[in-house]
């Protein structure tokens, strides 16, 4: 009795604290301007990401985002469609969330959170299911249940306490498996112009590849391109144990931003419980461009080909919360589409992926066009993680299916004008007889599974001809 009325008495202490110290008072301010993406406000005093609500008498509310300020003007940036709002609409931040006092802990007093950013549905409830930014359920088919709210930011992971890749994963494609092993806990791209499988590959992938939950962000995609890529290309089997976060191209920019976010945030939530996720995001350009889009539209000056200096700064800190987990935990293994305006390998965001990533692979037009699939180009991809996954002898398969192919291509023009005369070059010899099995090798059809083992076995026979 005595224990427990020393707990009550330090509650109570905790309680006298609280209502001794004044607690600041929550400020609304005032929508002045309205530019282009951007609303101006006065008198909201809260930190950059903080959401707010833009009251207008008779219209619903809109939610919008602190992204900058200058001076006491803040600019926000809206999560939702601006019609009806009128100048001298109430800007309301987002309560901050105050915890009580536990009872009978020690120096735990009365304190008011300092996060205001969203708190987005997480858990199992989210499986099959298909979301937006805002975690809200667009499939139709009822509220989620089993999730809880969750920050849409957490933090990241110290570089020197992750587990590094050692295991490899297999994917199901035999072009990957075979000459591009990727590893559990790699963060690879997907380099590809437009209309060359990059979405049928990235269903195979979601289909076939070992993993306990898939994670699917479609960002800044056509809104046509979500239903049939659940329906068509995911399909029955990988929709079960995926989620898949849809932000279309149709959304305003932050919205496309915070889906991209949302959907790493989901994986690094099943990450923490120990589980294996494989989270593909297309695309990491679409990405980059809402990010272009918001900080033009508040005055950032244009860098590299019209993108500011805050899109190269976004992007690893988007990519960096991928990976291996803690030792004993689970793991994300992402890949990320990059969209090579033009088929330019040179684009700023395709050239600045590669620099974060742990490779890439790159989908070639004149591969697609004929009639190769899937279009990867073996000799313009690597993946920087093989030779620690991979086994001595498949290594040397690797590189030596690598060179083979090289001499056939160098000499290709030769071949097709029929100046080759066998007999010179032994090794062309050898590429040459050894191409029609090299090119099956590398294609396959989209309902077609190739295990890692199989990939493997039929590469070192084919290289010991």
């Amino acid at each position: 009795m005595q224990a427990r009325a020393q707990r009550w008495g330090r509650y109570l202490h905790d309680l006298q604290d609280y209502a001794a110290v004044a607690q600041p008072l929550e400020t609304v301010g005032t929508l002045l301007r309205v530019t282009g993406l951007v609303l101006e406000a006065a008198g909201v005093r809260v930190p950059v990401g903080s959401v707010c609500e833009v009251q207008c008498p008779g219209q619903p509310a809109v939610l919008a985002e602190v992204v900058g300020f200058s001076g006491d003007r803040a600019y926000l940036m809206p999560m939702g469609e601006l019609h009806g709002l009128a100048s001298g609409a109430r800007v309301v931040p987002r309560p901050a969330p105050v915890s009580p006092p536990r009872f009978g802990a020690e120096n735990h007093p009365w304190r008011r959170s300092e996060d205001r950013g969203l708190h987005l549905p997480m858990g199992a409830g989210l499986l099959g299911r298909v979301v937006d930014s805002h975690g809200h359920p667009i499939d139709r088919l009822g509220p989620l249940q089993d999730v809880h709210t969750e920050p849409l930011v957490r933090r990241p992971i110290n570089a020197m306490d992750r587990d590094p890749v050692r295991k490899p994963l297999d994917t199901g494609v035999r072009a990957i498996n075979a000459l591009l092993t990727v590893g559990r806990g790699q963060r690879i791209g997907l380099f590809a112009g437009t209309g060359v499988g990059k979405s049928v590959l990235l269903g195979m992938m979601a289909r076939y590849t070992q993993a306990d939950v898939i994670v699917v962000g479609l960002i800044g995609e056509r809104g046509r391109e979500v239903k049939e890529f659940i329906e068509d290309i995911l399909e029955e089997e990988g929709r079960a144990r995926s989620v898949v976060v849809a932000a279309p191209a149709d959304a305003p920019p932050l919205l496309r931003m915070q889906g991209a976010g949302y959907a790493t945030a989901i994986a690094e939530h099943f990450r923490d419980q120990g589980l294996h996720v494989l989270l593909l995001m297309d695309s990491l350009t679409r990405y980059a461009m809402a990010q272009r889009e918001i900080a033009l539209a508040i005055g950032e000056p244009p860098a590299t080909k019209g993108y500011p200096p805050s899109c190269f700064a976004k992007l690893p800190q988007l990519v960096e919360r991928s990976g291996n987990g803690l030792a004993g935990q689970g793991s994300i293994t992402a890949f990320y589409t990059v969209l090579s305006e033009g088929d330019d390998q040179q684009d700023p965001i395709a050239d600045a992926a590669r620099g974060i990533l742990d490779g890439h692979i790159v989908l070639s037009r004149e591969l697609a066009e004929s009639g190769h699939f899937p279009a990867i180009d073996v000799e313009k991809s690597i993946s920087r993680v093989m030779t620690a996954v991979a086994p001595k002898e498949h290594l040397l398969a690797a590189r030596r299916m690598r060179q083979l192919m090289a001499k056939v291509n160098k000499a290709r023009d030769l071949i097709q004008l029929g100046a080759y005369q066998p007999g010179h070059d032994a090794e062309l010899d050898t590429a040459v007889k050894l191409q029609p099995q090299m090119t099956s090798l590398l294609q396959q059809d989209m309902h077609e599974r190739a295990a890692l083992d199989m990939s493997r076995a039929q590469l070192c026979r084919l290289m010991q001809h």
